[in-house]
């Protein structure tokens, strides 16, 4: 597929998520859509998913080949899926992203950043922590 129409794809793809359109986003994934490409500030659509809690969407680019733990770098749109989604208390997404194998211990910004955890704890989000712990998230330091 040559990058002018993967391209298009990728924008379609990004229409479809933020539309929250689940039909849309399955049927340009069908097309060939790479569920990884991010766009061109460097946003990932498994991060732009998460981070709004669409979590049949996330479960849909995670069935297509979307890395759980690849950080996004766009503008405003920096930071794992995992941690995105904690901070925000989307605890059906976090659920997902940790079926689809999210470690739930990794940290942003190549490692020296937040955890999942640290951001359901700060925000706070009580649910989220808990499926987190349950999942072997560890708080830094080792005690809650």
């Amino acid at each position: 597929m040559n990058r002018r129409h993967q391209k298009k794809l990728s924008h379609r793809l990004f229409a479809a998520i933020a539309a929250g359109d689940a039909a849309r986003v399955r049927a340009v994934l069908r097309s060939g859509a790479d569920p990884e490409r991010p766009d061109g500030e460097g946003a990932r659509p498994l991060y732009e998913a998460a981070v709004n809690g669409k979590a049949e969407i996330v479960r849909l680019l995670l069935a297509a080949g979307a890395a759980p733990d690849t950080e996004s770098s766009g503008i405003g749109a920096e930071g794992t899926p995992l941690c995105a989604a904690a901070c925000w208390g989307h605890t059906e997404t976090v659920r997902v992203l940790l079926t689809y194998g999210a470690d739930p211990n990794l940290r942003e910004d190549d490692g020296t950043g937040w955890s999942p955890l640290e951001w359901a704890l700060r925000v706070p989000h009580p649910e989220t922590v808990e499926l987190l712990v349950d999942a072997g998230a560890m708080p830094h330091g080792g005690t809650l």
